[in-house]
């Protein structure tokens, strides 16, 4: 229940982090959401995989790989868009 808790905590600052710069490009509701709803839900999951490597690297790993499918979906409209993602 701690590891839980604390991964709500953590996805839930990144998020909030995440979507700040995105509210100030004011971008829409949709995409903000998306966002905040991917990094809480990866601070959900980072602490139960079980991977020996460093904790931060574990987590920068799964973000990545979870991102992929919506750099797929967003590469054909807006090429750009892939790094800030």
């Amino acid at each position: 229940m701690k590891e839980l808790l604390f991964g709500a905590t953590i996805g839930f600052v990144a998020g909030i982090i995440d979507i700040i710069p995105m509210i100030l490009q004011k971008l829409d509701k949709t995409s903000c959401i998306s966002a905040f709803v991917h990094y809480f839900v990866l601070g959900l999951i980072i602490p139960f995989v079980n991977i020996d490597i460093y904790p931060w690297l574990k987590g920068a790993l799964i973000a990545i790989l979870t991102a992929f499918p919506i750099m797929i979906i967003v590469y054909p409209k807006d090429k750009k868009a892939i790094i800030p993602i």
